[in-house]
């Protein structure tokens, strides 16, 4: 048995909090849900529980349920039927426990602030490491009785059919599956390692003292994390050198205190990896998947190959915003082409649906009923999660989806990504049982990626100009740029800082920083006189959550490969394509992500789709200057 389907819950995409997405105006003051806002763009929750009462029950009834799982401990070599009935009840707690804890994760962070809301999120949380420490007998237990005997098992019961490729995953993971008493230990430690990214996210999304700047236009912005997004994209060079100035300098103030927070997280990542005889952190954490290590090899090797063409894009940059001298960290962010366009939620709502119909007539009944129910938090409001993510894993109700809509495109664009990852888990929820619904990340966002690019396309055919056209392709070459390339920067930063702490390293912040820099400057050409970083920004890394995730970003860069791989067929009307990738989601996690995307015709252990990524991301510089060029003239 999989006893790790809740981890479907982590896979929330904050491209807004991470800075990977393009942006196309600068607010100073975001929309707010505390204005007259209609009810249908706040999610409603008593989908899930009536009221906090019938919440409280529901935990209070599944403590029990977790208490009576003891009991089964010893019973699954009686029988195949024995084996069904274990397998069945631990299913059944997961799914109720899993519910709880969306219940509570989504209240918390509609507003952070709030005191009991984190409180019944930590209760939650607990709730499901309890659950793994009362069942971490299951495995052991299981792989005692041999290959031979649970083969004859999964024969002699259809039922077991459900479980039977969890329980074969079980037989692949055997060398790293210990004893019952040292798995029990070792489940109990959740409580313990979970910590640093709760109290990163609180730092981070409500205590860090952010201070208000004045523009030189005269605006004021408080610069949080929202407001360092608007304020970023500021179109004088002097606005944005002082956003990024005092934004990172806050972070940089508690250099020290997020060094160890971190360092906490990735000895604990460490400790598992020793505990449980993986040769690396990385290795332990593709091992879940079964995901091939060419895969991230490969990715890591064709980026840094790919270098020149970022850098291409960095001096496409610098021409288009009329820079004369250095181009410098803080000239990434403002857009290429200043469009004077508005995008309503219901514009995003209508343009999405549109870009999508080539994904055929059952992708979209699944969409309309998403848009149509209360599945979305829309509206940034004080205190509220940054970012956007999809949160799937209340199986019998429907997915969530939590926005911070600001009414431009970038938006829009976020608002597909979002429900790209929703009708997966509409699709996936409808075809799989329980047991094989929830889905790897990197299939999680192949999905997402592939409604972006399908928008994108479409608003390039559509444009009316030459400045709109520029305009969106500007975009999509940043999301090429944030997604592709600065994700794998992520990602060497990752297996750097997991190597450091193997090797008996202390991970200080003055060290971590130092580590960004080092990448910052190399990815972004800084010693060819491509962009200038100044030493200030290696700080960064303390403002990426997902580094929190263990090994999770250099999926985004995998997944927005595959995705322009089958993206391209799709638009093209290749109803093989469209159909194969329509398999994919409903798959779910049937399988192992590497060989689910294999079938639908991508090879990730092979260079060829990171190269026609690359070349899709020439081909619009090309289109790009060649506009530029006929302008000149």
């Amino acid at each position: 048995m999989n006893k790790k389907l809740y981890l479907i819950l982590a896979a929330c995409c904050l491209f807004t909090a991470c800075g990977d997405k393009p942006a196309t105006a600068v607010t100073s003051e975001p929309i707010s849900a505390t204005a007259s806002v209609d009810e249908k763009y706040r999610w409603d929750l008593t989908d899930l529980y009536p009221n906090l009462d019938a919440w409280e029950a529901a935990r209070t009834a599944v403590v029990q349920q977790i208490e009576s799982l003891k009991k089964l401990q010893g019973s699954l070599g009686n029988s195949a039927q024995s084996l069904l009935r274990a397998s069945e009840q631990i299913s059944s707690v997961y799914k109720d426990a899993v519910r709880i804890y969306v219940y509570a994760n989504l209240s918390a962070d509609i507003d952070t602030r709030v005191a009991a809301n984190e409180e019944r999120s930590q209760l939650a949380r607990n709730l499901l490491t309890d659950l793994s420490t009362a069942v971490s007998w299951y495995n052991p237990e299981l792989l005692a009785l041999g290959e031979s005997k649970i083969q004859q098992f999964l024969a002699a019961e259809p039922e077991l059919n459900k479980h039977a490729f969890g329980i074969r995953d079980a037989l692949r993971q055997a060398p790293h599956i210990l004893g019952p008493e040292i798995e029990a230990v070792l489940a109990k430690t959740g409580q313990l390692t979970g910590a640093p990214d709760s109290i990163y996210s609180v730092l981070a999304n409500a205590n860090l003292p952010w201070p208000e700047v004045t523009l030189s236009n005269g605006e004021k912005i408080r610069l949080s994390q929202s407001g360092y997004s608007a304020g970023r994209q500021a179109p004088a060079r002097e606005d944005r050198k002082m956003v990024f100035n005092r934004f990172w300098s806050v972070w940089k103030d508690f250099e020290a205190t997020l060094g160890a927070i971190i360092n906490t997280h990735v000895q604990g990542l460490v400790f598992q990896t020793e505990v449980r005889n993986y040769q690396s952190s990385v290795g332990r954490a593709l091992f879940d998947d079964n995901m091939p290590p060419a895969v991230y090899r490969t990715l890591v090797a064709e980026v840094n190959r790919a270098l020149p063409t970022l850098h291409r894009y960095f001096k496409l940059r610098k021409r288009m915003l009329n820079i004369e001298d250095d181009m410098r960290y803080y000239d990434i962010y403002p857009p290429l082409v200043n469009l004077e366009k508005t995008y309503s939620i219901q514009d995003s709502i209508a343009i999405t649906r549109r870009a999508l119909k080539p994904l055929g007539a059952e992708y979209m009944a699944a969409y309309d009923q998403g848009v149509e129910g209360r599945w979305m938090h829309v509206y940034p409001a004080p205190g509220k999660r940054s970012g956007a993510y999809m949160s799937g894993g209340a199986y019998d109700v429907h997915p969530y989806v939590l926005l911070n809509h600001n009414n431009d495109f970038e938006s829009a664009s976020t608002f597909a990504h979002e429900y790209g990852h929703a009708v997966h888990s509409v699709l996936s929820n409808k075809t799989q049982p329980w047991e094989t619904a929830s889905y790897a990340t990197f299939i999680a966002e192949t999905a997402s990626i592939m409604n972006e690019m399908l928008l994108q396309d479409m608003v390039v055919r559509e444009a009316q100009s030459a400045e709109e056209k520029l305009f969106y392709l500007g975009i999509g070459l940043e999301a090429l740029r944030g997604t592709f390339f600065r994700q794998t920067m992520f990602a060497e930063f990752e297996l750097e800082i997991n190597r450091q702490v193997e090797a008996g390293n202390v991970l200080t912040g003055a060290k971590l920083t130092n580590l960004y820099l080092e990448l910052l400057k190399r990815y972004h050409g800084h010693d060819q006189g491509v962009v200038t970083i100044d030493d200030l920004y290696g700080i960064e890394w303390a403002y990426i959550p997902h580094f929190y995730y263990d090994f999770y970003v250099f999926q985004y860069a995998t997944s927005i490969a595959a995705a322009t791989n089958l993206a391209e067929k799709i638009g093209s009307g290749d109803q093989g394509a469209q159909q194969a990738f329509i398999k994919l989601l409903k798959a779910g996690g049937s399988d192992h992500p590497y060989q689910l995307m294999k079938d639908a015709g991508v090879d990730m252990a092979t260079p060829a789709p990171y190269r026609a990524l690359v070349a899709r991301m020439n081909n619009i510089m090309d289109k790009m200057e060649t506009i530029l060029d006929s302008q000149d003239h």
